[in-house]
C-alpha cells in the first residue's frame, strides 16, 4: 500500500508538472509582436478598451469592478499598473464583463452578471472623466428565466445591446438606462442541442445600422438590421463556421476583429456584411485566453484574462498582426 501512494504521488506529481513546465515555458518566450504587459490584483480581466482621448486601456475586473492603465510616452517595456476606478458595493459578487466606449456622450457601457447563478444581469454607465455613476439598470427579474449577461454595443442614437449568452437573446436599453425590449429569433438557437450551453456573445455596432453578433458554440455570425424592424440574418462566412468567437471589435467598415480560439481572426466583407471570409488568423498566447479585442492607433489588441504570477498578477494585452 506506500508502495502503490508513493507511486501515485510521483505520478501526480509529474502529471502538475507537466503543464507548469509548458507555461513557465511559454511566458519566458520572446513575443512575437507588441505587448503591453500590466500588474494587477486579480487573476481574471475579461475585457479591455482602449480610450485614446485619455491614452489608457480601460479594463473589466471578473471579481466586480473597472480599473485604468495609463499608458506612459515613451515607457519602453515597463509593466504597466492598474488603477481601480469602479467597485460596487451593490453588485459585489457579480462580474464584470463586457464594455464599449460611448465616444460621443464621455461614457462607458460595463455588463455585470452573476456567472455562477445566473440569476442577475444589469448594465452600468459611468462618466470618463469622473468616473461618476450615471445609472445601473437591471436586465432581470425575480422569476425569470437564468440568464449570463456578458457583452455590449452602443448605436448612433445611444441605445446598447447586450447579450445574453445563457438564454441567446439581446436586451435593448435606451440612452438614459430604461430597458426597452427584448430582441428574440429563432435563428439565435442552434439545432444541435450542445451548441446551445454557450450562445450569443461578442457584439458590435456597424456603422451603417445593424449589429453584428456571434454565437459562441455554433460559430454562427450574426447581421441584425435595425432599420428593417430587428430582421435578423446569418452571414455566411466562408472559412467558418467562426467556432469560440468571443469578443467582436471592428476594424473599419468592413473588417472585423474575432477574439477568442485561436486568440484571433480577420474576418473581411465587400456586399454590407450578407456574406463575409475569413482572411487571416492570429496565434498569441493560448495558455493566456484571449477575450476581446480592441483598436489603438489603427493596430489591434486582444486582452487575455488570465494574469499570472503572485502576489501581483501580470497580465497581457498583446498585438495581434494579422
Amino acid at each position: 500500500m506506500a508502495l502503490f501512494s508513493a507511486k501515485s504521488l510521483t505520478f501526480l506529481v509529474l502529471l502538475i508538472s507537466i503543464p507548469v513546465g509548458i507555461i513557465i515555458s511559454l511566458e519566458r518566450a520572446q513575443p512575437a509582436t507588441h505587448v503591453y504587459h500590466y500588474h494587477s490584483t486579480g487573476f481574471f480581466r475579461e475585457c479591455a478598451k482602449w480610450d485614446s482621448d485619455n491614452n489608457r486601456f480601460i479594463v473589466s475586473y471578473f471579481e466586480g469592478g473597472v480599473g485604468q492603465i495609463p499608458v506612459v510616452p515613451a515607457g519602453g517595456e515597463a509593466v504597466l499598473e492598474e488603477v481601480t476606478v469602479v467597485r460596487e458595493p451593490e453588485l459585489a459578487g457579480n462580474a464584470s464583463l463586457g464594455m464599449v466606449i460611448d465616444r460621443s456622450r464621455n461614457r462607458i457601457l460595463v455588463v455585470n452578471a452573476d456567472v455562477l447563478g445566473n440569476r442577475y444581469g444589469a448594465l452600468a454607465a459611468y462618466d470618463l472623466s469622473t468616473w461618476n455613476r450615471l445609472f445601473l439598470t437591471p436586465l432581470t427579474r425575480t422569476g425569470d428565466e437564468k440568464s449570463f449577461a456578458d457583452d455590449v454595443a452602443v448605436d448612433a442614437e445611444g441605445n446598447a445591446y447586450v447579450t445574453d449568452v445563457k438564454g441567446s437573446k439581446i436586451w435593448k436599453v435606451g440612452v438614459d438606462g430604461e430597458l426597452l425590449s427584448i430582441i428574440r429569433n429563432p435563428l439565435f438557437t442552434p439545432k444541435e442541442w450542445y451548441k446551445t450551453f454557450f450562445g450569443l456573445n461578442g457584439i458590435v455596432y456597424h456603422p451603417d445600422g445593424f449589429l453584428i453578433v456571434i454565437h459562441t458554440f455554433s460559430g454562427n455570425l450574426f447581421k441584425i438590421d435595425l432599420a428593417k424592424g430587428e430582421e435578423v440574418k446569418i452571414i455566411k462566412v466562408e472559412g467558418g463556421p467562426l467556432y469560440f468567437g468571443d469578443g467582436l471589435e471592428l476594424l473599419s467598415p468592413n473588417k472585423l476583429v474575432v477574439a477568442g480560439s485561436p486568440s484571433g481572426r480577420l474576418v473581411e466583407s465587400a456586399d454590407g456584411w450578407d456574406t463575409a471570409s475569413v482572411v487571416a488568423t492570429f496565434s498569441g498566447p493560448k495558455h493566456r485566453l484571449a477575450t476581446a479585442a480592441t483598436v489603438k492607433d489603427g493596430k489591434v489588441y486582444l486582452n487575455h484574462m488570465l494574469g499570472m504570477g503572485y502576489p501581483k498578477k501580470k497580465h497581457a494585452i498583446v498585438e495581434a498582426v494579422f
